[in-house]
Parts: C-alpha cells; sequence; structure tokens
C-alpha cells in the first residue's frame, strides 16, 4: 500500500516564485529612513534603517535558499528582460545601509559600502554585458526599472567619498550619468512611440524620478557641496519628474495591488532628500515646504505599502507564479 504523502508543496513553490524585484522594498525603507533623518528626526529614520535591514536580510535568506533550491528559477530570473534589473536592488541596498550606518559605526559603514560597491560594479558589467549580447529584447521589453543599475552607480559617492573611495566615487557616478543619459533616451522612446506600460509596470514609471535626486546629492558630496550649475540642473530635472509622475497618480491607485508599487517609495524618497538639501543650501522656504510635502507623501506610501504587502502575505498572494 502507498503511502500519501502528507508534505504540501505550498512553501516550496512559494520559494521557487520569491522575485528579486522584492529587494526594492529595501531600497524604500532605507531611502525613507534617510529621508526622515535629514528632516531632523535621527532616532527615528535609525529605527527605521534598524527595520529595513532586518527585512534585507531575511529576503537575503529567502533568495539565498531560492538559489540553492531552485537554481533554474534564478537564472529564468536573470535572463528576463524586465527582472534582470532588480538584481542591482541587493547591492544597492548595501549601498544605502552604508550611509545610515555612517553617522553609527563609520568603520563597520566602510566595509558595508566597500561589499556593495563591489557587488555594484560586478552586476553593472554583467548587466550591461547581457543587455549588449541578449538578442531576445525588444523594445516594448524596455522599462524604467532598467535605470535601477545607473542609480545604483550614482548612489556610490554618496558615502563613498566620506569614506575615502574619492576616485572609485567618480568611476560610479561617471558611469552612472552615462548609463542614466543613454536609458533616458531609450525609455522614452519606448514610452512616447510603443504601447503603455502593462499594469504591473506602470508604477515603474515613478523610477523616473531617482537618477536626477540621487545625481543631486552625490554631485553635492563630490564638488564640496556648492551648489553650483548643474547641481540646479539635476534637483530641477529632479522636480520636472516628480510633477510628471504625481500626475499619474490617480491612474497608478486604481490599479490592483502588485510587488512593484514599491518602486513608488524610494524615488519620492530621494526627491525629499534632495529638496532638503537644496533648501538648505538655497536658503528658500519654498522648497522647504516641497521637502515636507514630499515626506507626508513619502509616509503615507510606505504606510499603505506596508499594510498592503503585509495583507498580500496573509492572503497567499505574494510569490505566485505570473
Amino acid at each position: 500500500m502507498t503511502q500519501t504523502s502528507t508534505e504540501t508543496p505550498m512553501t516550496h513553490n512559494r520559494l521557487e516564485h520569491f522575485p528579486v524585484a522584492f529587494f526594492s522594498a529595501v531600497m524604500g525603507l532605507m531611502g525613507t529612513s534617510l529621508a526622515i533623518d535629514i528632516a531632523g528626526f535621527p532616532r527615528a529614520g535609525h529605527v527605521i534603517a534598524g527595520f529595513a535591514a532586518l527585512v534585507f536580510v531575511t529576503q537575503l535568506v529567502f533568495y539565498a535558499l531560492k538559489a540553492f533550491c531552485h537554481p533554474g528559477a534564478v537564472a529564468a530570473e536573470w535572463n528576463h528582460p524586465i527582472k534582470l534589473a532588480f538584481f542591482p536592488a541587493i547591492s544597492i541596498s548595501l549601498l544605502l545601509g552604508a550611509i545610515a550606518l555612517r553617522s553609527i559605526s563609520p568603520e563597520v559603514a566602510s566595509v558595508i559600502w566597500a561589499v556593495g560597491a563591489v557587488g555594484q560594479a560586478i552586476l553593472t558589467l554583467a548587466i550591461v554585458t547581457s543587455w549588449i549580447s541578449h538578442r531576445g529584447f525588444g523594445v516594448g521589453q524596455m522599462s524604467p526599472a532598467w535605470f535601477i543599475p545607473a542609480v545604483g552607480n550614482v548612489i556610490a559617492p554618496i558615502a563613498g567619498v566620506s569614506f575615502g573611495f574619492v576616485d572609485a566615487s567618480w568611476y560610479f557616478f561617471s558611469l552612472g550619468l552615462l548609463f542614466w543619459i543613454v536609458l533616458l533616451t531609450l525609455v522614452f522612446n519606448r514610452l512616447v512611440f510603443h504601447d503603455p506600460l502593462p499594469g504591473k509596470l506602470r508604477p515603474t514609471l515613478t523610477i523616473l524620478i531617482a537618477p536626477p535626486a540621487v545625481a543631486f546629492v552625490a554631485w553635492l558630496q563630490l564638488n564640496g557641496g556648492n551648489l553650483d550649475a548643474l547641481a540646479r540642473i539635476f534637483y530641477n530635472v529632479g522636480l520636472f519628474f516628480t510633477a510628471l509622475v504625481l500626475i499619474q497618480g490617480p491612474g497608478l491607485l486604481r490599479l490592483p495591488f502588485a510587488l512593484s508599487f514599491w518602486a513608488l517609495s524610494f524615488p519620492v524618497a530621494a526627491m525629499t532628500i534632495a529638496s532638503f538639501r537644496y533648501a538648505e543650501l538655497s536658503g528658500a522656504p519654498v522648497f522647504v515646504g516641497i521637502g515636507w510635502g514630499l515626506l507626508c507623501l513619502l509616509g503615507a506610501i510606505i504606510a499603505g505599502l506596508l499594510w498592503r504587502t503585509g495583507l498580500a502575505i496573509l492572503r497567499g498572494e505574494i510569490c505566485q507564479p505570473e
């Protein structure tokens, strides 16, 4: 008599479908901690950074288990034209963690930065190699998510300069700026001349805000904190994309929830930080108001995402086959 197995495939299947895109949640939480810190609430920022670190470690464990148990599923994500761009969210999370930790433990933070920077450098080379050698990608498969590797390179100088990695910081900034310009052209070609983004990818439009906002903060680190012409250009381009995305807000709210909605969080956090820094250097009160307005919006986004993600986990809607 054959014994019926009592093992359920639920956990096994969920692990197989654990998405690398989930690491964008850590980017959003880390960015929120930095935005709250610069707004004048460092303790609250440290608490959120600690929570983000816990989420990151948990996700890293799950994804490592996925890589061990389901290497084919990881390979499929790597060969996917959209999911591929989310792999640097892992190294970006480390770079953001180093920024959050540098005021508490600079020695540990510098080590985390170095690990994140090496990972970012390797992933950038690997992803660009995949882009130029993969003949299966079409224009319709491009989305603003492709900016994520470029954003990671621009983030590196924010902490790298203070840790003494000046030349490395210039390398990452140069690379990030180059690919931001190239990808911006390609993405706008896709958005203007091809079919609209499918529903699940529409939240990635918010990623348009991140490169100029982060570039503004990084440039201030590289040029000694001077609000020069280039810094003003970065910030104002970020303002334009923020306004452009806000116009899309009502349409985004009507979409069914997906993990891609976490793409809303980090770009808004980056623009919040940029606004407070611009207000500090320019002395113009209007930018203080913009910073506080964006911080309130960011708080609402994070609260909504945490609530909706928790609800989706309880309902078993996360880590399902697409």
